[in-house]
């Protein structure tokens, strides 16, 4: 299907079209449509920008990235769909092992996924998981003693809540990318992003090659980062959105035809 740019929800229905197609090859699970679809309506919300907010918590993510001695990204169907190629440069970057881990784990979609990886140059782990996260009992506790499993600082886009929990419990440091402020996902974090997948990664991208040889700054950084205001911050501004529409919808108030002014 060809979408005109000037079409104005062009970005929007682009997307859509390759998770469909992602689909059809096997790559991305059917309900991965129905989790984007909930993320778009939360992204309507924020105007489809990146808040203030995501930014502060981009830089915070990037530089804990790059302070991290073993971290890891973690990639589902939907992250390999939309955003590889920047997994692929954050990896570079930052240094970020890459792990194939699903929800709907089959050996037919972790091999799609990893050949998609493979292609740009990225040999995942997670193929052949060695290694269990415990007081998990989906497929997703499967996971790579290299990588998640011995990771200090996973970041887990687009992620079901509990394996974020059980990240955690394990003494993980947890960064993620969820469009939904009030997911379990977003409140295990220790850094949430509250953004749309392909924005937030560009801006983990940029601040990662602007502070790559700066401890100070990546220091300060950290140490600014508070991720409870800032998540606080973002349902305010949620808050405001949603008055501002109801504003909109409702109008000026009709005039009383009884009243004499």
């Amino acid at each position: 299907m060809t979408i005109p740019p000037t079409h104005p929800r062009h970005k929007s229905l682009v997307t859509r079209e390759r998770l469909a197609r992602d689909v059809e090859e096997g790559i991305v699970h059917v309900t991965g449509m129905i989790a984007h679809g909930r993320g778009e309506a939360f992204d309507y919300l924020l105007g489809e920008a990146s808040t203030e907010m995501a930014k502060r918590a981009c830089e915070a993510a990037a530089a804990k990235l790059l302070d991290a001695k073993s971290p890891v990204i973690s990639v589902n169907g939907n992250v390999a769909s939309l955003a590889a190629e920047e997994v692929k440069k954050i990896a570079e970057a930052t240094g970020a092992k890459v792990e194939v881990n699903l929800f709907h784990r089959t050996d037919a979609r972790v091999k799609k996924i990893a050949d998609r990886l493979r292609a740009l140059g990225i040999e995942p782990l997670g193929v052949e998981p060695d290694a269990k996260i415990p007081g998990l009992d989906s497929v997703r506790a499967h996971c790579s003693k290299d990588g998640i499993f011995s990771a200090d600082v996973v970041l887990i886009p687009l992620e079901d809540g509990d394996r974020a929990e059980a990240l955690k419990r394990m003494g993980k440091f947890v960064i993620t990318v969820d469009l939904n402020p009030l997911s379990r996902t977003t409140k295990a974090a220790d850094i949430a992003i509250v953004d749309e997948l392909t924005r937030a990664l560009a801006l983990i991208l940029d601040a990662a090659r602007r502070m790559k040889d700066g401890p100070d700054e990546r220091k300060r950084m950290l140490s600014a980062f508070d991720n409870e205001k800032n998540l606080s911050a973002i349902l305010a501004f949620l808050a405001e959105q949603l008055q501002g529409l109801a504003g909109l919808m409702s109008g000026p108030p009709e005039r009383d035809p009884t009243s004499l002014g």
